[in-house]
């Protein structure tokens, strides 16, 4: 996996710039100039034409600006056919990480010293393999200390958090990456059976009658979708990246190297046909789950069959903005990654195992209390003992839900296996409605003598 950060020097005073994500602008570190992308772009394609005739060649150039517009005109760089990275490949190089693989990709005026992943400061430098331009990139919209500031926040009401957790770790390395991207778009053609159920229930007698009409539901029809995001990175955790989700693509820019100094930037290395399965497979459940929700007015809704067949269509590269902050805890690793857009933050926390089960003892204990005054009050005396039984059983079940719950905060992320954000509801239609009524099926459940007793039906 290959990183990149673009150095660029200020037309003003000759300064060291960056992207400042708050203005969406070029800044200058020293005199404080600001320009817009386009203004640099100018700049560079002027300084590379007149750097070219100087030397001599002649005044044709269709390269992009970058790195390579430092003052003297670029060496040949032989690349793969359509990469469209031009001479801007020549001013580039790769760092390797021994640890964890990752390959850092700087500008030939940075240093990488730490890799952003695993906080290993021993990297190796390397040569830079061209690979495809970007199509796409969503410009950082936060600076670090929105960042640090996010993390902090991150922390507050989780109650199963060591306490050492928050004064004990050390925040190792913070780092700004625009992380690379497959966007696919395409369709799916979705088809559905059900058999749904529409209940009824009466005394007769001595029996409680329910009577149920089964129904054949039938739905079909072609989702639309544009963009579902899969991460082209080995080095970075899928799951963690699926989790700072969604991005929002108002923002998408066209690709231009002005948007990347002062961040790393990740060339891919897994090919798109290594995690299309992954995108066909959000799209087609997502369709799915479409159809499933237009039905209504059933009891109860069982799925019978399903097919989808998937229609492929445009596949974009993009970088899309994550703050990564790593962090270590009693001698244990923890990423963080933050939307660098939408400033959403994830990553998984430890659990203190005594605070799980303060919780569990503590919330099933009231439930406890609460449920064994409620059914003392409700049932005879003699049935007292069962009815603290119950009691128990419940609340225990409560206490195990609410910790769960509660350590389910702890643990967000996950793989994604959805893709309502990247659905187009007005390209979509359901085209198949059908509901076939079948059958009536009758269940007769006998009536308790207690439940018939004079008083204990009118307190039911």
């Amino acid at each position: 996996m290959a990183q990149q950060v673009t150095s660029y020097i200020c037309p003003n005073c000759g300064g060291p710039v960056h992207f400042d994500a708050t203005s969406g602008r070029v800044k200058c570190d020293y005199c404080d100039s600001i320009f817009t992308i386009e203004e640099v772009k100018k700049y560079y394609e002027e300084k590379n034409r007149k750097a070219k005739e100087a030397a001599g060649e002649v005044e044709k150039s269709s390269a992009e600006p970058g790195a390579e517009a430092l003052g003297a005109s670029a060496p040949n760089v032989e690349t793969a056919a359509g990469d469209g990275w031009g001479g801007d490949a020549s001013k580039l190089k790769v760092y390797h990480c021994g640890n964890c693989g990752a390959e850092l990709i700087t500008d030939e005026t940075t240093a990488a010293t730490t890799c952003p992943y695993c906080g290993n400061p021993t990297v190796i430098p390397g040569q830079f393999s061209v690979g495809r331009r970007p199509d796409y990139v969503i410009p950082f919209a936060c600076e670090k200390e929105q960042a640090l500031q996010k993390l902090q926040e991150y922390y507050k009401g989780k109650k199963l958090l060591p306490k050492s957790f928050t004064s004990g770790n050390h925040l190792k390395e913070i780092k700004g990456v625009y992380v690379p991207y497959w966007l696919f778009s395409g369709s799916v053609d979705a088809d559905m059976t059900f058999e749904c159920g529409k209940s009824t229930t009466t005394r007769e007698g001595d029996f409680d009658v329910t009577r149920t009409r089964l129904y054949r539901v039938h739905r079909a029809g072609t989702m639309t979708f544009e963009k579902i995001p899969c991460d082209a990175s080995s080095s970075m955790p899928d799951d963690l990246m699926d989790s700072v989700e969604p991005y929002d693509y108002k923002s998408l820019r066209k690709f231009e190297l002005e948007y990347l100094p002062g961040f790393l930037a990740n060339k891919y290395d897994v090919e798109q046909k290594a995690v299309q399965r992954k995108a066909d497979e959000r799209a087609a459940e997502t369709a799915c789950d479409e159809l499933k929700s237009s039905i209504s007015g059933y009891d109860r809704i069982d799925e019978k069959s399903r097919s989808t067949k998937i229609r492929r269509g445009r596949t974009d590269y993009a970088l899309m903005p994550v703050w990564l902050l790593y962090t270590k805890w009693n001698d244990q690793d923890f990423l963080f990654a933050m939307n660098g857009q939408t400033q959403k933050m994830t990553g998984n926390l430890p659990i203190a195992p005594g605070k799980a089960a303060a919780w569990f003892a503590g919330v099933s204990a009231v439930v406890f209390a609460f449920l064994a005054a409620v059914m003392f009050l409700m049932t005879d005396s003699g049935s007292s003992g069962t009815s603290l039984l119950v009691s128990l059983v419940l609340a225990l079940i409560v206490g195990g839900i609410t910790v769960g719950i509660m350590a389910g905060q702890m643990k967000p992320v996950m793989a994604a296996t959805h893709a309502q954000q990247y659905l187009k509801r007005d390209q979509s239609k359901i085209l198949v409605r059908t509901d076939d009524y079948i059958r009536t099926v009758e269940t007769r459940t006998p009536v308790s003598r207690e439940e018939n007793r004079p008083g204990i039906a009118g307190r039911k």
